[in-house]
C-alpha cells in the first residue's frame, strides 16, 4: 500500500515525458505528451503505414527498444531501418545488399549504432515475450526503455475474439507497470465502415477502432495516409494526461516518404526528396 506522495516520489521517473522527435512538431502542438511507462496505441486502417510510423517513432528517440514483429519479416524490418538511416529506398538497399562489397557494408555501417532489437515471430505469444525479456534483461542487465507489439491481434488467440485481445491489453499494462518500459501496440480500424470508404485518408475516430480497444491505454493515436499527396494524418483520441478528440477531426498533419519509412513536418511542397534537384 502506498501513500499518495509516495506513490508520485516511485512513478516520477517513468511518467517524465518521451524524448521529441523533430517531425512530430505539428502533433506535440496538439497537446500530445507521450510519457514513459504509459501503454500507447496506434490504430489505423490497412496500408496506413503504422509500423514505418512506430519503427521511424522509436528509431528517432534513440530509446532501447524490444520490438515484436508478426507483420514484418526480419529483412523487411532491417531494410526499413537501413532506408531510414541512409535516406535511400528500400529498393536500393536490397539492390546494394544483394551486390555486396561496399555497397552492403554502407548499409551494415549504418544500423551498427541501432538501439532497437527485434523478435520475429507469428503468432506473439506471452511465453515469447518472456523469454525474450529475459534475455534481454541477461544482456544489458535491464529492461528496454520501449517495447512495441506489432499488432495486437496478432497475439496468440486474438485475431477475432475480444476476451482474447482485452487480455492483451491488461497484460500489456501490467508489463508497462512491472518493467517501467513504454508499450507502444498498434492495432486496426475497421476497413468497412462508411467512413472508411467515404473519408478515406481521414484519421478513423475512435469508435471505429476494432473492439473498443482504444479506450485502454493512456494515449491512444488514429493516423491515416493520403498515398497521392503523401499527407499523413495523426488525432489524439486518447489521452489521459492532455486533450483528445474521439472523433479525430482534429489532428495533426505530416508527411510520409514510405519507400524510405521516414516522416518529416508538413510542407505544401511535399517531402524533401520531391525538392531534390530543384
Amino acid at each position: 500500500m502506498l501513500t499518495p506522495a509516495r506513490s508520485l516520489s516511485l512513478h516520477a521517473e517513468s511518467g517524465r515525458e518521451l524524448p521529441r522527435v523533430p517531425a512530430f512538431s505539428a502533433l506535440y502542438a496538439k497537446g500530445c505528451r507521450p510519457r514513459h511507462g504509459e501503454v500507447i496505441m496506434i490504430a489505423g486502417r490497412s496500408g496506413t503505414q503504422k509500423s514505418g510510423l512506430a519503427l521511424f517513432w522509436v528509431a528517432q528517440m534513440n530509446l532501447n527498444t524490444l520490438y515484436f514483429s508478426a507483420d514484418m519479416s526480419a529483412f523487411t524490418a532491417s531494410s526499413r531501418l537501413a532506408s531510414m538511416f541512409t535516406g535511400d529506398s528500400t529498393e536500393e538497399v536490397e539492390a546494394g545488399m544483394a551486390a555486396g562489397g561496399t555497397h552492403r557494408a554502407r548499409y551494415l555501417d549504418a544500423l551498427e549504432h541501432s538501439r532497437i532489437t527485434f523478435s520475429f515471430g507469428s503468432p506473439i505469444t506471452w511465453r515469447a515475450v518472456d523469454e525474450e525479456l529475459e534475455a534481454y534483461v541477461e544482456l544489458w542487465d535491464a529492461y528496454p526503455e520501449v517495447i512495441v507489439f506489432d499488432n495486437l491481434m496478432d497475439f496468440e488467440g486474438a485475431e477475432s475474439d475480444y476476451t482474447a485481445q482485452m487480455a492483451v491489453m491488461s497484460s500489456a499494462t501490467e508489463l508497462a507497470r512491472a518493467t517501467g518500459a513504454t508499450v507502444i501496440l498498434l492495432h486496426h480500424a475497421s476497413d468497412k465502415s462508411w467512413e472508411a470508404k467515404s473519408d478515406p485518408w481521414t484519421p478513423p475516430s475512435r469508435d471505429q477502432v476494432k473492439g473498443g480497444l482504444s479506450e485502454k491505454p493512456e494515449l491512444s493515436l488514429s493516423v491515416a495516409l493520403d498515398p497521392m499527396s503523401l499527407e499523413y494524418k495523426i488525432a489524439v483520441i486518447k489521452q489521459r494526461m492532455g486533450p483528445s478528440d474521439p472523433t479525430a477531426r482534429s489532428f495533426a498533419t505530416l508527411l510520409c516518404e514510405p519507400n524510405k519509412t521516414r516522416f518529416h513536418p508538413y510542407s505544401p511542397y511535399g517531402p524533401p526528396s520531391a525538392l531534390a534537384g530543384v
